[in-house]
């Protein structure tokens, strides 16, 4: 199984870190050994100084698919779920600096977690669900995917053309705005409109 993430996807994300909007979704992987193992902290890396949470809305693949047109994406995936994409901002600017890949900013051991998932037909319109992370009981970022750049069905739909779909797989669909530094002792909860998704502390 693999998570498939995408980035740049909220408006207010990009300019809050002075990216260039894209044209095109920003695609990149994370390997199942990033994954947060459940009721595990989240320990900082000892590489990284600079952190940053970014919580996503996620979709878990439960069908085989390539070059899935839009309007049969819905047919692919039954549940929706939250997550973090944790970055380590000081290693990607060093990376995106010298034009390489962000793997290693990315993609580190514990770098995403997976919270819990609920069924899509508990939701009126994938288009239309707020989400948000609290950080020591303060939200710190709010979203709902009707501001995505590229909506869920888009998403599927593009990554498809390139990687084939496997039962399992995780797509991670981008984070809003409000992106930030986490700290040792840190709690993170993520919430689905008044749903709590996970609870994390971070080490």
């Amino acid at each position: 199984m693999k998570l498939i993430c995408i980035g740049r996807n909220y408006t207010e994300h990009i300019a809050e870190l002075q990216n260039e909007k894209p044209t095109d979704p920003v695609v990149f992987l994370k390997p199942d050994t990033s994954i947060l193992l459940k009721k595990q902290p989240f320990f900082i890396p000892e590489f990284s100084n600079d952190v940053h949470h970014e919580v996503e809305i996620l979709v878990k693949i439960h069908k085989i698919g390539k070059h899935i047109d839009k309007k049969f994406a819905h047919k692919y995936y039954d549940e929706i779920g939250l997550g973090i994409d944790f970055t380590a901002r000081d290693v990607q600017s060093v990376l995106k600096a010298k034009g390489l890949p962000w793997e290693k900013a990315k993609a580190f051991d514990g770098a995403a977690v997976v919270g819990k998932w609920l069924p899509k037909s508990n939701f009126a319109d994938v288009n239309n669900i707020n989400f948000s992370l609290k950080k020591n009981e303060a939200v710190v970022q709010k979203g709902n995917t009707t501001y995505m750049l590229w909506k869920i069905d888009e998403i599927i739909e593009y990554v498809s053309k390139y990687f084939t779909l496997k039962i399992g797989d995780i797509i991670f669909t981008g984070t809003p705005a409000g992106v930030g530094k986490v700290s040792a002792n840190d709690v993170l909860q993520g919430f689905i409109e008044e749903t709590e998704m996970f609870s994390i502390k971070v080490k």
